[in-house]
């Protein structure tokens, strides 16, 4: 049986205040996670893994444009650089979640948005642009929170369902589970067909997001 296509989009905050250990720490977590990823796609024939990225700053561009197999995919670090400008990010993402250039065909693609700040343009034209396609509604969402001074009712309203936290990750080792979590569950959930209805709604308890313990010796941003 061919395997149908899981597009993978990493949505990652660059801005300013993500200077220093947090886009050291976000460039390690994801691209020791790489492996991770190839090895749930290896379980799961029938799914074919595409990995994107898209980073947002003052601006919004691909960091990774064409759709990757995961077996093909080399993380390049990201850099920083100004502000924090989600709505041209998710703008970006919505044109991507119409048929086309999504394939009928494909499974429930996967959105991961990582932030350390708040908004600074009109961020929810392009929540609301993402919700309009019929890719955006059945996507699994995933939200990951960098330190104190996230927005997390912003990364809430991402997710679309009160009922799925966002998880929050304020020390280096909080990151690492964060990102793994959200390289491993979140794909095997998105490659599992689900007939109609938001994805996010129907995880289920088996890929209910990890509770992140800080520990004394973490370096707490």
């Amino acid at each position: 049986m061919e395997s149908r296509p899981v597009h993978f989009i990493w949505i990652l905050d660059c801005s300013y205040s993500m200077l220093g250990e947090k886009i050291g720490t976000l460039n390690y977590a994801i691209r020791e996670a790489i492996p991770e990823m190839q090895s749930v796609a290896h379980d799961n024939a029938s799914a074919q893994l595409l990995i994107r990225v898209l980073t947002f700053s003052s601006t919004a561009q691909w960091h990774q444009a064409a759709p990757v197999p995961v077996d093909d995919f080399t993380w390049q670090d990201i850099q920083v650089d100004g502000g924090t400008n989600l709505g041209a990010a998710l703008s970006l993402v919505a044109r991507e979640l119409e048929t086309p250039p999504m394939p009928q065909r494909a499974l429930k693609p996967v959105l991961c948005l990582v932030s350390d700040g708040q908004p600074l343009d009109e961020w929810r034209d392009g929540l609301k642009a993402i919700d309009a396609t019929p890719w955006g509604k059945k996507a699994v969402r995933v939200a990951i929170a960098i330190g104190a001074d996230a927005d997390r009712g912003v990364l809430q309203e991402f997710l679309g369902n009160p009922e799925l936290p966002v998880l929050d990750a304020n020390s280096p080792k909080q990151l690492a589970a964060a990102i793994r979590w959200a390289s491993t569950a979140a794909v095997k959930a998105a490659s599992q067909p689900v007939a109609g209805g938001a994805a996010t709604k129907q995880l289920g308890p088996a890929f209910a997001p990890p509770k992140l313990q800080d520990h004394d010796d973490d370096d707490v941003w």
